[in-house]
């Protein structure tokens, strides 16, 4: 994947001779040309960034969290370019591919993940995503059939996703193996202002989520205004964030609540789907189940009893009506907590590829916030 930078030294590739004899627009000499591959994970899209180089520069010797904070500091232009309008819209997410250092360990690829507010430390649909990507693109050398198993380092941890392969291209569905995952808190007094006290669980999936039903704040998953849906899990993750304390077993970078999940209140197991929608970072809204958000369900039904190991259970999108599957695979500790390993599964697709440019006196040429 060669990189492309036009003297800027931020190009991104896909492909050897990419673009070969396509003109680009007027751009600045300096400014960087970002090629992406774009997918989608159950309507979540994710803008695939295969090379940037200099994260790459940066990445020798530091950990990927250590990365993830490089990044932020030298190199936030390139996620504010692409995530946010007019590239990107409020609901886009991103992923940077990052080879060298911090891919080390076994890893076929490593991966930062970029949202409209920052960094996240975990991403399910990227995860699934970019699976079948690494097939497709030739990151992993020798991929077998009928199913590859992709390892990936993600900021929170080492997770793998396994494929289908038919020898020429990548299939769904796509699962994946998470990060230990665990449950923080059960059944938890929140004092909400606007909503007064409510119930809620904290679980890990990566990151944190705190989940409660939508019925405790007077919604419905299912038909209410997705605008108060928003406002309401925005409330509650603000309110938890003052009242509860997180920790992580590894590293205190990961010690941040990333949002809420707003539930139809069906916890226990059964055949049918439960419905969630996922708020997260500056009130995004995923539209897909998430990744993340199904594996800490797991993780707090199964401490809660509701749920058995290999019993799959699945997951309603309230956006778009898609479905991922969950299921708790082997129970382990991760620090001095009981946790498990999650499966979950779901279908992504590609939607095409694209080159952003850059003219240095624009004025909004990195991006701007409209919500």
């Amino acid at each position: 994947m060669a990189a492309r930078g036009g003297g800027g030294g931020d190009g991104v590739g896909v492909g050897a001779g990419a673009g070969a004899g396509r003109a680009l627009p007027p751009h600045s000499p300096s400014g960087p040309v970002l090629q992406t591959v774009e997918m989608h994970t159950g309507g979540e899209p994710l803008r695939i960034v295969p090379r940037l180089e200099a994260a790459e520069r940066a990445a020798g010797g530091l950990s990927l969290l250590s990365l993830r904070r490089e990044v932020a500091a030298a190199q936030d232009h390139v996620r504010r370019a692409l995530v946010h309008e007019p590239r990107g819209h409020a609901g886009m997410y991103g992923a940077v591919v990052v080879r060298g250092g911090a891919a080390a360990e076994g890893a076929h690829l490593a991966a930062l993940f970029l949202h409209g507010a920052g960094y996240s430390a975990m991403c399910g649909h990227a995860v699934m995503a970019l699976g079948r990507f690494a097939l497709d693109y030739g990151l992993v050398p020798e991929p077998a059939r009928p199913e590859t198993a992709v390892r990936l380092r993600c900021p929170c941890g080492p997770v793998t996703a396994f494929v289908p392969w038919d020898g020429r291209r990548s299939g769904n569905p796509v699962r994946f193996h998470s990060v230990p995952a665990f449950a923080v808190a059960a059944d938890l007094a929140i004092d909400v202002p606007g909503h007064g006290k409510v119930v809620v669980d904290i679980g890990y999936g990566g990151t944190f989520y705190a989940f409660l039903s939508a019925e405790q704040l007077g919604l419905d998953v299912c038909s209410s205004k997705t605008r108060d849906l928003v406002s309401a899990a925005s409330a509650v993750t603000e309110a938890v964030k003052k009242q509860f304390k997180l920790h992580h077993p590894e590293s205190e970078d990961l010690a941040f609540l990333y949002g809420t999940i707003l539930t139809d209140g069906k916890d226990a197991f059964s055949e049918e789907p439960t419905t969630n929608i996922c708020v997260f970072a500056d009130e995004q809204v995923d539209r897909s189940p998430t990744g993340s958000g199904v594996t800490a369900r797991i993780a707090l039904q199964y401490h809660k009893g509701l749920i058995q190991l290999n019993q799959t259970r699945s997951f309603r999108s309230s956006t778009t009506g898609s479905l991922f599957t969950g299921k708790a695979v082997k129970a382990t500790k991760f620090g001095d907590y009981n946790a498990i390993v999650v499966e979950v599964s779901g279908e992504a697709f590609y939607t095409g590829t694209a080159t952003f440019t850059v003219e240095e006196e624009d004025p909004l040429k990195y991006g701007f916030l409209f919500k």
